[in-house]
């Protein structure tokens, strides 16, 4: 695949998709197609012409990046405030540059320092576009940036879109929305300065797709900071989408020579809700995951949080770890309460040293301990906070966001660290290294349990620009890290799933996807989630969270952990040794499908909030095998047997399983076309099966 320059026109050639554009005669990005292949000799710049007084031919441009100013009234990608005062920016094409994949857009503003690029990245095994922007000042004096969007994406047609985000909260993130948009806008947003449990940083939009046919369109900004996602219709019946950083409190200055190019965002066509989510799982593993870790399977996890709270201790966590090893995990997590004065969430945090009452010795014994039955170690940190009652705040209260004359509001009796600070960045940085460089540490829970708040920024020239700079120096860190100690995975944690964005998954192995554990809020929770993000990159535990007093079985909740990175998290010191046998019989029994959950071809077959019944299939690459979950609650009524469709196999092979009673070797055709009987009339209904091609 590759980019075709017939300038003024330009062709994103991908696996099955053209995109295509351009620089109009005005000086404009054009977005000319985007669809399946056409002839590259049919593309062609369109012409508009003013409709009357009111509305001109800008309204009707397919503009890949409107600037604020002119007769251009919708919503902008960029707004800026020049030395002078001027606040308004008129661009105009000035050439263009390509490497292999890559195209470069280059325009400037007639008169202003601005240079303005487009970025292009395409894949040869992907109908995924990666774009960016880079804003540059080229003369004297500061231009100030008041909006910056990463990318505007305008949609093919006029007829309206269905568009879906998520409207969630702390222990219900991920949870889908989705509106027809026939006129007006729709904002998805975060303003807490992390991507956050509410909305999330992307749209799908579609025509009454299912999951398996209709043209799907996505765009994933891969930023965790506070973002802005601006979805419209226009009276032409035009649909645009904006996505980039929140610019509430934004502003980011540009001094003489600067550049800022604003975070990626991840965009595609495909076929069907399925379709989509299969070419995202993909792309991730395949071209965004960092590299270490992108092609192998995550570990089983156990985590000590609900067995032992704040209660850490060498002899504890070892007895725990020989539970642990015995349920069949591959990797323990010591979570909080091994640092500083950390007795419970009021204290410590900031102070990243071993506590010596609870770990005399370090935690060297442990971690040996844990490593003689057969695992890895990992530890929690939550590097962005500090408690007041701690001795990093009262050496230096500065460290914390704050204003003068305002007092500072705790949450979780937490404070924010201003991590725009270089000596912020640097004692994080520290801590946390000498830790990897002293213990065998293999995993970082890397946790953020609180939002941003009395910004007060002293030490920036531009107070502003903390927004960005803050999720910037998050970034930066961590890649130190991992570039001194790369074989070590880390986990974005935030108070749940308040950092799931494809910014994270570009620095961290994996993501925490809720603190609700509860298996069957998690079913929902999990299906939201695998629509845009990799399947391999979402933990998913078995706890023993019981809420609603559903006391679900055991053996349920493995079936819904097992399909992500599954991990353990219950109070291992309760379970009757038979618990304990069932847990090793099902972290095996992961480990043996694995491949298909973390790399495979996900197929949702059911829908539980819709059909009740929970069906998803994971089909290996080359078709030759599959692992296929189900899972009820509560039938509703008298529920009569349906037919289960099995999608995703290969039509000319044949398939053998048993399933209940019956023994199947039917073709891929059949169990697609036909399908299998389904009769679920118990509680807590639940099947794994394995289906292989017959030989």
């Amino acid at each position: 695949m590759s980019v075709i320059a017939r300038e003024p026109i330009f062709i994103l050639e991908t696996k099955n998709t053209h995109y295509v554009v351009g620089a109009d005669p005005f000086g404009n990005a054009h977005r000319i197609y985007w669809g399946k292949k056409c002839p590259i000799d049919d593309y062609e710049m369109p012409d508009y012409g003013d409709a009357e007084s009111n509305h001109g031919k800008l309204d009707e441009f397919f503009e890949e990046y409107t600037p604020f100013g002119k007769t251009m009234y919708r919503e902008c990608a960029v707004k800026a405030t020049f030395a002078d005062g001027c606040r308004e920016i008129n661009l105009t094409y000035v050439g263009y540059e390509t490497d292999g994949n890559k195209l470069s857009l280059i325009f400037k503003d007639v008169y202003y320092p601005l240079q303005i690029t487009l970025h292009y990245t395409t894949y040869d095994d992907s109908d995924v576009i990666v774009r960016s922007v880079t804003l540059q000042n080229t003369g004297e004096g500061d231009i100030t940036l008041e909006k910056v969007y990463s990318a505007e994406i305008t949609l093919p047609g006029t007829d309206p879109y269905r568009i879906m985000n998520t409207y969630g909260i702390w222990g219900a993130e991920h949870t889908q929305t989705e509106a027809l948009l026939d006129g007006g806008a729709l904002v998805f947003e975060s303003r807490y300065g992390r991507s956050g449990h509410n909305h999330s940083p992307y749209f799908v939009a579609h025509r009454g797709a299912d999951e398996e046919s209709g043209s799907v369109y996505f765009a994933n900004l891969a930023w965790s900071g506070s973002f802005k996602v601006h979805v419209s219709r226009d009276i032409y019946g035009i649909t645009r989408g904006l996505l980039g950083i929140n610019d509430l409190d934004f502003e980011y200055v540009l001094e003489s020579g600067e550049a800022l190019t604003a975070p990626e965002v991840i965009l595609g066509m495909a076929e069907g809700l399925g379709g989509a989510s299969r070419m995202l799982n993909d792309f991730g593993v395949n071209h965004w995951l960092p590299k270490y870790f992108n092609d192998k399977p995550l570990p089983v996890l156990y985590n000590s949080w609900e067995a032992t709270d704040f209660r850490v201790s060498t002899d504890a966590q070892s007895a725990l770890a020989k539970k642990a090893a015995a349920a069949g995990c591959e990797l323990f997590v010591m979570d909080d309460g091994w640092f500083g004065e950390r007795k419970d969430d009021h204290a410590g945090l900031g102070d990243w040293f071993v506590n010596k009452e609870k770990f005399p010795n370090g935690l060297g014994e442990l971690i040996a301990n844990v490593n003689a039955e057969g695992m890895d170690f990992g530890l929690w940190f939550e590097p962005e906070m500090v408690n007041p009652d701690s001795d990093l705040y009262r050496a230096h209260p500065d460290w914390a966001y704050h204003y003068p004359h305002r007092k500072a509001n705790e949450m979780r009796w937490q404070l924010v660290l201003n991590m725009t600070k270089p000596e912020v960045q640097e004692y994080i940085f520290e801590r946390l290294d000498d830790m990897l460089s002293t213990y065998n540490i293999k995993y970082i829970k890397w946790d953020m349990n609180r939002p941003l708040s009395e910004t007060g920024a002293e030490n920036l020239k531009h107070p502003k620009m903390h927004w960005y700079l803050f999720t910037d120096a998050l970034y930066k860190i961590v890649d130190r890290l991992r570039e001194r100690h790369p074989d070590v995975q880390f986990e974005s944690c935030s108070s749940g799933g308040g950092r799931c964005d494809w910014g994270a998954l570009k620095h961290f192995d994996m993501v925490w996807t809720s603190d609700n554990t509860d298996s069957i809020d998690r079913i929902t929770m999990q299906k939201g989630y695998a629509l845009t993000r990799p399947v391999k990159t979402m933990r998913a535990w078995v706890t023993d969270v019981n809420w609603y007093n559903r006391n679900t079985p055991l053996a349920y909740r493995f079936n819904v952990a097992m399909r992500g990175a599954l991990s353990l998290g219950g109070d291992l010191n309760k379970y009757t040794d038979e618990e304990i046998a069932l847990c090793r019989q099902c972290t095996d029994l992961y480990k043996e499908i694995r491949p298909l959950v973390q790399f495979g071809d996900l197929y949702r077959l059911l829908d539980l909030d819709k059909d009740e019944i929970s069906a998803e299939m994971y089909v290996a690459k080359d078709k030759s095998e599959a692992a296929l979950f189900i899972a009820t609650v509560t039938p509703h009524c008298i529920k009569k047997p349906v037919a289960l469709y099995l999608n995703g196999l290969d039509d000319d092979k044949i398939y053998e399983f048993d399933f209940d009673s019956d023994h199947y070797e039917k073709s891929g055709a059949y169990l697609k076309n036909a399908g299998i009987r389904l009769e679920t009339v118990q509680q807590y209904y639940h099947k794994i099966i394995r289906i292989r091609e017959k030989k």
